[in-house]
């Protein structure tokens, strides 16, 4: 079994994983995380994002797993939320990759998939729709969620909490206008949660989250000791009456 610094660690550098194969895919696919109308990369650049973005899927899931350890003391459901939902977030990022891939490729083959220009925006947009409910509108209630928990118990610095605390709901927010058509992306708006999740890969890594503290043992008193049974007197004998006429 690992130590809970060992542990730690391991949670501290699969957050950072997350942040280099998710900004590395958006790049290689051409920009189109940042813009929907940035024309898609060609097969080899996609291909290899959508490979990055298969480990971050599991990298995203395994930062649940590694904390779930290290926070279940403190609370058990926030500990199972968090996992339930950091894997969640990774099936959505799996369907996108899963419906962008089908654009440059068909699996056992170099041929070009042959896509009508109708089918092919019908999946960059499912796309840009897994781009946003999972980045966008699930990572805002596990920040929150994680955040709370942390802040509460002070398992790291203030700051850190704060910063989720905050980047959560401007995210959320933010992206709740993107989703009714109110505004455009705003890639500025998720500096606190990059903030936030650096934070705590760093502080992971550095000293990891404390143990909850054990109380100390109630001192056990000593036995009372018994006392000896009081000897019972002996049965007073009776004196048979005497009836009249009798002898």
């Amino acid at each position: 079994m690992l130590s809970r610094r060992t542990t730690a660690q391991i949670a501290g550098g699969l957050y950072l994983l997350t942040h280099v194969t998710s900004v590395a895919a958006v790049l290689l696919y051409g920009g189109l995380g940042f813009d929907p109308d940035a024309a898609l990369a060609g097969r080899s650049p996609v291909l290899l994002g959508g490979l990055l973005e298969i480990v971050l899927a599991l990298a995203v899931t395994g930062t649940g797993m590694a904390l779930y350890p290290l926070v279940r003391a403190y609370s058990h459901a926030v500990a199972a939320g968090y996992l339930a939902l950091r894997a969640l977030e990774s099936s959505v990022i799996l369907t996108g990759v899963a419906v962008l891939l089908p654009l440059v490729a068909r699996p056992a083959t170099q041929a070009a998939p042959g896509l009508s220009a109708e089918a092919a925006q019908a999946l960059r947009l499912v796309h840009d729709w897994t781009f946003l409910i999972g980045p966008g509108l699930i990572v805002p209630i596990h920040t929150v969620l994680l955040a709370i928990l942390l802040h509460r118990w002070r398992l790291v610095p203030r700051v850190i909490s704060v910063l989720g605390l905050i980047g959560g709901p401007l995210v959320g927010a933010g992206n709740l206008l993107v989703m009714f058509g109110l505004t455009a992306p705003l890639a500025a708006a998720a500096i606190p949660v990059f903030a936030w999740e650096l934070g705590l890969a760093f502080t992971l890594i550095a000293g990891g989250l404390p143990a909850v503290p054990t109380l100390p043992a109630v001192p056990t008193l000593p036995a009372v000791p018994t006392l000896p049974a009081v000897p019972t007197e002996p049965a007073v004998p009776t004196v048979p009456t005497v009836r009249a006429g009798d002898g």
